[in-house]
């Protein structure tokens, strides 16, 4: 168990006036016991108690390490484990869930009367997930390198004729040889107009003179993510309005990381980087959040946006990534990663931000 990590939730909770918790997700799992396991349909649980002993749920077809710091529960398929998870909660006090329980097990819980109340307490352990600690630290700087060299190699496949997917289907191989796990979510390999579709992946489109080119990809190592998207231009700049929508979301993202510090709040961050678009009449073409935070999963709990008046604390780690979008035409889009240090930030990836034509 990651006994800091454990209080810190406790004490959580208790501001919350909890004293008990079952957590099923397996990321938080992870977070609190660096043991990773993928359930699937099956029960994982851990239960914090501030009272009673934390408890460990785990079917016996998984595999786990031979000393795994916490009292640990074993049963079978067949077993009846929501009663036996039910008998270690203090009937007699709320119990706190988190937001990924499945109904299938939260609703017996209930009907077996687990506690006097059930309330939503993922806050208590998405709160502490968002300040990464030095050995996060330290596996995000390593991952978020990785993810520079990567792109290097992949600006390296960025040849006219070549098709979207043929690049995307290369990124896995490269960051595995690199030295990554895996990836941390599907790339993103966007030419041309491509560029300015939210969410579009990849298709059979074939890189032409004078396409954009839009690369948002990141890997895996030791369960923490990176994430970063650069923008290209393949033989020229064809179109002077995409230069200044390249600048512009440029300086968008300098704008946007110059003022990043603890104690600033995440909805003027990314005022900050909103300005310089709306200023310069493109701020409809601006259509997401700013940033969102990252981890253990590529979207942790957090974001940078207009709705968040929380403050920026030493250890969040999030995204700056501003974009512009014009259907049919172009899209820009710049990100890097931050760590909030104690009196400014750190950008995590340092592959250059400059213009770069293919």
């Amino acid at each position: 168990m990651k006994k800091t990590r454990v209080n810190e939730v406790l004490d959580r909770l208790e501001r919350m006036g909890l004293e008990q918790m079952i957590i099923t997700d397996a990321n938080s799992i992870f977070y609190l016991t660096g043991i990773w396991v993928d359930a699937g349909e099956r029960l994982v649980a851990l239960y914090l108690g501030r009272h009673r002993d934390d408890c460990f749920f785990v079917n016996n077809m998984f595999t786990l390490p031979p000393n795994p710091g916490v009292k640990t529960v074993r049963f079978s398929d067949t077993d009846p484990y929501l009663q036996m998870l039910a008998d270690c909660t203090d009937h007699a006090k709320p119990l706190g869930v988190d937001k990924n329980m499945p109904a299938r097990f939260l609703l017996p819980l209930m009907s077996m009367g687990c506690g006097t109340e059930y309330v939503d307490a993922s806050i208590c352990v998405d709160g502490a997930r968002a300040v990464k600690d030095e050995e996060e630290m330290e596996a995000m700087r390593r991952i978020s390198a990785i993810n520079d060299r990567a792109m290097a190699e992949f600006k390296a496949l960025l040849k006219e004729g070549v098709t979207e997917r043929e690049v995307s289907n290369q990124i896995k191989e490269i960051y595995q040889r690199l030295g990554a796990d895996d990836l941390s979510f599907p790339p993103s390999v966007c030419f041309g107009s491509n560029a300015a579709i939210g969410h579009y992946r990849c298709g059979d489109v074939a890189l032409k003179r004078g396409d954009c080119i839009l690369l948002d990809v990141g890997c895996k190592k030791d369960s923490y993510c990176a994430d970063m998207t650069r923008t290209f231009f393949c033989g020229e700049v064809s179109d002077e309005e995409h230069r200044r929508v390249y600048e512009l979301v440029l300086q968008a993202n300098r704008a946007a990381e110059a003022i990043i510090k603890p104690g600033v709040r995440f909805c003027d961050i990314d005022a900050a980087a909103r300005k310089v678009i709306e200023d310069a009449g493109y701020g409809d073409k601006f259509t997401h959040r700013l940033g969102h935070f990252i981890g253990i999963e590529v979207h942790d709990y957090g974001d940078v946006s207009s709705a968040n008046q929380e403050t920026a604390r030493p250890g969040n780690i999030f995204s700056i990534e501003p974009g512009i979008y014009l259907e049919g035409n172009v899209g820009v889009r710049i990100e890097d990663l931050v760590l909030v240090t104690g009196d400014g930030c750190e950008i995590l990836n340092s592959y250059s931000k400059e213009l770069e034509i293919v």
